[in-house]
């Protein structure tokens, strides 16, 4: 639980930097890679490529390019279109689909679970209701797709270690993670990457550096190490503790402007979703 607790902190002040040195000013897929390359690079001594099965290294791999590499490029393309505190709230829907997911793989249905994501989803209604064009739909279903890759990688990863778990240290193995980031990030800058947008200022530059070191080496280490450690439901409920942390830091530090009454109304709707999807969980656990 407390490398959980840790790395939300970590993660809420990532959205800020993210929103206010990157964003706009640095290419999105460049950003991403960047990140993907300083966390391997941390882990290329720790990574063992002998003495670890096939089917390990591959789906580390794919909880890789799920959890981190699609996650981050359809992330950081949301902030064209929404404020941090937008994507900050949009990301509530995780807990919901890793639910969602997780009745999946267990071949079971659970409407409170689909009944929360339809809540969640009014409550994003309320907070763009006067402004939902293109320009915001977008974001919204970049942040949605981030949200589904993100879940789909924590699940994953939770159901490799429990299903085929491995004698050797979690370090020697996790280094394939970020090879599976890596094989969808660099194609993607290849593809996509716009060279006259490479970071120029300090700030780009050590934001870029934090956010490779800490919030992914450490964090997405972290992370996944606590994952395996508590029940699914922790799990889904620590994904949104990020929010009221992120939101509060963008306001303290950052001030930037927000309908409030908007933001505290569809926070309050999407809450209730929670507290839905939790209901869902407690159920399922007796």
């Amino acid at each position: 639980m407390s490398y959980l607790a840790f790395i939300t902190v970590v993660w809420a002040l990532s959205f800020n930097l993210i929103g206010m040195f990157l964003a706009g000013h640095v290419d999105s897929d460049f950003a991403v890679l960047s990140r993907v390359a300083i966390a391997g690079l941390v882990f290329l001594p720790f990574t063992r490529w002998y003495g670890i099965s096939t089917l390990r290294k591959l789906g580390t791999m794919a909880t890789g390019a799920l959890q981190f590499g699609i996650t981050y490029l359809c992330l950081y393309r949301s902030f064209q279109f929404l404020s941090v505190a937008e994507v900050l709230l949009f990301t509530i829907f995780t807990p919901i689909y890793i639910t969602l997911l997780d009745d999946l793989c267990q071949k079971r249905f659970n409407s409170r679970a689909l009944a929360a994501a339809l809540i969640a989803v009014l409550g994003s209604l309320v907070i763009r209701y006067n402004q939902i064009d293109t320009h915001a739909l977008n974001g919204f279903l970049l942040l949605q797709f981030a949200n589904i890759t993100f879940a789909a990688g924590q699940v994953g990863y939770r159901y490799l270690n429990q299903h085929y778990p491995d004698q050797q240290p979690q370090s020697a193995s996790f280094g394939y993670f970020f090879l599976g980031a890596l094989l969808i990030a660099l194609p993607s800058y290849l593809i996509f990457g716009n060279p006259a947008k490479l970071p120029q200022h300090l700030e780009e530059f050590a934001t870029l550096g934090f956010l490779g070191l800490i919030s992914s080496a450490l964090g997405f280490y972290w992370w996944n190490k606590g994952a395996c450690k508590v029940d699914a439901g922790t799990l889904g409920t620590m994904n949104n503790m990020h929010i009221p942390v992120g939101i509060v830091i963008n306001l303290l530090f950052w001030h930037q402007q927000q309908d409030m009454p908007r933001l505290l109304i569809g926070g309050i709707i999407m809450l209730l979703a929670l507290l839905i999807n939790k209901s869902a969980w407690q159920n399922k656990a007796r």
